[in-house]
């Protein structure tokens, strides 16, 4: 197929936190320098900030060494955290407040801010635009231009193909975007950056990578009921026997809260509903005091990389680099990864740029793992290493312990190796040895269905197109993991996109694509590793307003 191309110095996928960051420090880096680099970042969202979804409660370090006058620049951070709770949910009814000796001080957030990262990536991609970057949003990343072995850029998806995948009369070829550097910035699960991994062996002797589903809801709050600035982080119920996972409660400005739970995608148990235990997180009382007589205005989920330094890929590879939540950057033991995304960003313009000034640009980026090993996101991550394989190995409560007296007690440098070694998805275990779960029906008020908050996420894709969840056999789910694992797709997807339903007297497994708000569990959460996500046509997904 003719495809139109052009050319860059550098092209990014993805205008999250990390592609942003890298954006932005290489258009300054160029400026100082007084060079022109043509930048180029592409994102599949129908606008910079439509995919973001996160808690969350920013840290500004990344951001005081990009900008740091942003303050004077107007960077949406207007409510810092004025206090921290940390709950141990016993069970339904029953709280206890922890003191702050007996929980980790990596979720002390003195110093940080209550954000809607959407909104913070907004205007990041104005500061990116005021410095000659080019951001082309409605633009998927599809395909990797490999050459000779080395990455030489991306194609953007091709428009008006229909189900079947033949062109439509609006047919429209996506382009070659052509770089000397690509860097994938795609967030958690990203399909092109999976694909790199498995391309140039990233992975090799490293522990799985391991992943959460957090889930988020804003509130409109009554007055009375909202204190602007507070933070509430909580452990045990809902989560019980195999799961673990956190719940939060974020104070933010006008009158909103922040809701949602964090479900570990190791759990063991098929009937688990990670949508259902989040229904049930907000009926505990010490939730449901701030949330009741409230609104809720939008809703959202999405995969989380929480493997830390020991499931971290090598980051680059011939033409390219992977950075943020691509990789794995996350640092667990903060509950936070969008700082460590931004640097990880930044630290690959630094390398791109210095690479460039080569007469001839290497093949592979030269300094980056010392660059990378040299900065404070490694020291963050070293420190942090055990914190999430010590839980999988000991438990809430043990790892919990361990990790308290690690980081209060030994900065994070314990001389123990932990590490969990067992991929996320081969946990299941078979349905016949595990009990189904009850979950009550939603009141409407607290508690609601898979759709009508898929309604709330504003997601849209155009019905007439390839399915962008692909089935490597289309036998599995009927005749594996039906009968296996009473097929926990339909159970695991935050927006019911996946069913077994009758028709004509027989098992049907169906997937209801057009509900899918990008959150990559079924690529990673499905025990046959049979379904790949892709990405759909331009525009489509979730359009969260200030997520």
């Amino acid at each position: 197929m003719q495809r139109e191309s052009m050319e860059f110095d550098v092209v990014i996928v993805g205008a999250g936190p990390a592609g942003l960051s890298c954006a932005i420090r290489l258009a300054q880096q160029a400026q100082e320098r007084e060079q022109e680099l043509m930048i180029c970042v592409v994102e599949k969202g129908s606008e910079v900030g439509a995919h973001i979804l996160s808690g969350a409660v920013f840290e500004p370090r990344a951001l005081n060494e990009l900008f740091p006058d942003w303050q004077e620049r107007g960077a949406p951070l207007n409510t810092p955290v004025t206090d921290d709770h940390i709950m141990l949910f016993k069970n339904a009814e029953k709280a206890t407040r922890l003191p702050g000796f007996m929980a980790p001080k990596t979720f002390h957030n003195h110093g940080n801010y209550i954000a809607s990262m959407g909104n913070l990536c907004r205007w990041l991609a104005e500061q990116a635009e005021q410095l000659g970057v080019e951001i082309f949003p409605g633009f998927p990343a599809a395909d990797i231009i490999i050459e000779e072995g080395r990455v030489a850029g991306i194609i953007t998806g091709d428009m008006g193909l229909d189900s079947k995948g033949e062109q439509k009369s609006g047919f429209e070829p996506g382009m070659e975007l052509r770089a000397k550097y690509t860097v994938f910035a795609e967030g958690c699960r990203g399909h092109l950056g999976k694909r790199l991994q498995q391309q140039f062996n990233l992975a090799d002797g490293k522990s799985p990578q391991h992943y959460a589903i957090g889930f988020k809801e804003i509130w409109d709050v009554p007055a009375e009921q909202h204190q602007p600035g507070l933070v509430v982080h909580s452990t045990g119920w809902p989560l019980e026997n195999d799961a673990s996972g956190g719940g939060y409660l974020y104070h933010a400005e006008d009158g909103q809260v922040y809701v949602g739970l964090i479900v570990d995608l190791n759990y063991s148990n098929p009937y688990l509903n990670p949508f259902g235990e989040f229904q049930k997180f907000k009926t505990h009382p010490e939730i449901a005091k701030t949330l009741k007589g409230g609104k809720r205005v939008t809703y959202g989920a999405r995969a989380i990389a929480k493997g830390g330094l020991y499931s971290l890929p090598k980051m680059t590879f011939a033409g390219g680099v992977l950075v943020g939540c691509n990789a794995g950057t996350l640092n667990f033991a903060k509950i936070k990864g969008n700082h460590t995304a931004m640097k990880s960003g930044m630290l690959a313009a630094e390398s791109i740029f210095a690479a460039l000034q080569h007469e001839s640009v290497p093949v592979e980026l030269p300094d980056f793992a010392e660059r990378f090993e040299n900065s404070w996101l490694y020291d963050e991550l070293y420190r942090s290493r055990n914190f999430g394989p010590a839980v999988h190995k000991f438990g809430t409560i043990l790892g919990g312990a361990y990790n308290t007296i690690d980081q209060n007690w030994f900065g994070g440098k314990l001389p123990f190796t932990i590490k969990d070694n067992h991929a996320d998805h081969a946990q299941m275990r078979k349905a016949s040895d595990c009990k189904p779960i009850d979950y009550p029906k939603p009141d409407n008020q607290l508690t609601f269905d898979r759709l009508s908050s898929v309604f709330l996420s504003n997601t849209n894709h155009e019905e007439d197109q390839p399915c962008h969840l692909q089935l490597k056999d289309a036998t599995i789910p009927l005749q594996v993991n039906l009968p296996e694992f009473a097929e926990p797709a339909q159970r695991y997807c935050p927006a019911g996109v996946y069913e077994v339903v009758e028709e004509n007297g027989e098992a049907v497994f169906k997937i209801n694509a057009q509900n899918c708000i990008h959150c990559k569990t079924c690529d990673i959460k499905d025990p046959s590793q049979n379904i790949t996500w892709v990405t759909p046509e331009g525009t489509g997904g979730p359009n969260y307003p200030n997520m």
